[in-house]
């Protein structure tokens, strides 16, 4: 396997399980000796389908003891009291939010207790796949290492090595859209008496527009703040990175834009200047696999923007499947085949869906029309209990398909939309022909079996 990261070190832990015999192998340093060393990386949020995928592995509960629960987002809008807007009806639905760092150590220490062997400071430098021969550089003397393989998985990320190697064979048709919003991280310590210093369980949200900033927070009682802001001004659209020219611009930007945000950072300039500004994109694939040679899954297959909190949920799905489909099959190609057919469609409803909550987050959570709609989503849940199942339900709670909740959540939207133009309260409302709507238009979904 190449990159000791999230998915490659639960895949690890799943295969071992089966009696495979597993490497791993990661370009980084051992993050057990030098500490945590990965990419910047905004928080994880941890939910139903990666906690699933978490206790296949029995890795849940070693998990747990480091998230933190979010019952919904604080929104934060001008000098109002902060309010809550649920994510679920109560405190069975519920997100968690995890420290990057954290995880991967957890995982890599149960990988290596379940029988994986574990190589670090060594990344892939090419691949013979003719010979079924890979090539590891050592990061430490530069020297290079053959090792001869049965298959390699690819769960090194967005900028994968496998899958640029597997590119070389055959073309995979690649494609990668950038959005044209970046991200800074900063961080707010806890308080001087070593407290959190806001609400910690809930998502913070300063929506602003075209551009807002979160906060998450993690159990060192800090939080990760987050602002999300376009690269390049463009007319009428507001500020931009490249109108902050430095931390004197900035703290000027966020005493305007985030008062309430900028009075909990007082490392901010600190943090402004070591953080660079970080990409945020899509990747897309037409194929995942070279026959039974070599597989990509997570981001090495479907990077998606963090918008829905979904990237890791998605690639512990993957590993699930993976897993599953070569108990499945006798070879290594037909289960390779059939994990991408299975993975596909759903990693593009994710990767919509993900671009939609964007708009959502920065555009929508404060509008006067969002929080109608959300609150007859909420009540049609409660009439047709199974059948009307809101979005951030199904793609939070539930281990439907995604590609499922996508299909679903287009026609109600639809339904909501019709029931609530023109209307400004829930009293003014048609309820008949709403329930008729709904009956008409959806059918009861069942959760997929534990």
């Amino acid at each position: 396997m190449i990159g000791a990261g999230l998915a490659g070190a639960l895949l690890g832990i799943l295969l071992r399980r089966r009696g495979w015999e597993v490497d791993l192998y990661e370009k980084r340093g051992d993050p057990r000796l030098r500490g945590y060393e990965g990419g910047r990386s905004i928080n994880l949020a941890l939910a139903e389908r990666g906690r699933h995928a978490l206790r296949a592995a029995d890795a849940d509960e070693a998990v747990m003891r480091h998230a933190i629960m979010m019952r919904g987002r604080m929104v934060h809008v001008d000098a109002a009291e902060p309010a809550l807007q649920r994510y679920g009806r109560d405190d069975s639905e519920v997100i968690w939010s995890v420290h990057r760092g954290d995880l991967n150590l957890v995982l890599l220490e149960l990988a290596q207790a379940a029988g994986a062997r574990l190589h670090f400071d060594l990344g892939l430098a090419g691949v013979n796949f003719d010979s079924r021969v890979a090539v590891f550089a050592d990061a430490r003397d530069g020297s290079r290492r053959e090792v001869p393989f049965r298959a390699l998985v690819g769960a090194d990320g967005a900028g994968s090595a496998l899958r640029a190697a597997m590119h070389r064979v055959r073309d995979l048709g690649e494609r990668s859209d950038f959005l044209d919003h970046g991200y800074k991280e900063l961080e707010i310590p806890p308080d001087d008496d070593g407290g959190f210093r806001i609400e910690p369980h809930a998502l913070h949200i300063w929506p602003r527009g075209h551009y807002m900033c979160i906060a998450l927070p993690n159990d060192e009682k800090t939080f990760t703040v987050t602002l999300f802001l376009p690269h390049q001004a463009a007319a009428g659209d507001g500020p931009a990175f490249d109108q902050i020219r430095d931390t004197a611009a900035a703290r000027t930007f966020f005493e305007r834009e985030f008062p309430s945000a900028l009075a909990l950072i007082p490392a901010f300039e600190r943090d402004w200047a070591a953080n660079p500004v970080g990409q945020l994109g899509t990747l897309y694939l037409e194929h995942w696999h070279l026959d039974g040679r070599a597989v990509l899954l997570g981001d090495a297959a479907h990077a998606m923007v963090p918008f829905h909190g979904q990237g890791m949920n998605c690639a512990f799905e993957d590993c699930v499947a993976l897993a599953g489909q070569l108990d499945a099959h006798p070879d290594l190609a037909g289960a390779f085949a059939a994990f991408e057919a299975q993975r596909k469609p759903d990693a593009a409803a994710i990767q919509r869906m993900a671009l939609d909550n964007y708009l959502e987050m920065r555009d929508r959570v404060d509008d006067a029309d969002y929080l109608l709609q959300r609150a007859l989503e909420l009540a049609l849940q409660a009439r047709h209990p199974g059948r009307f199942v809101p979005h951030y339900a199904m793609v939070t709670f539930m281990r439907i398909p995604y590609s499922l909740a996508m299909t679903r959540t287009d026609v109600q939207r639809g339904i909501l939309e019709r029931a609530t133009a023109g209307r400004s309260t829930l009293d003014a409302l048609d309820w008949a022909a709403i329930d008729a709507d709904v009956l008409a238009r959806l059918t009861p979904l069942e959760d997929v079996p534990a």
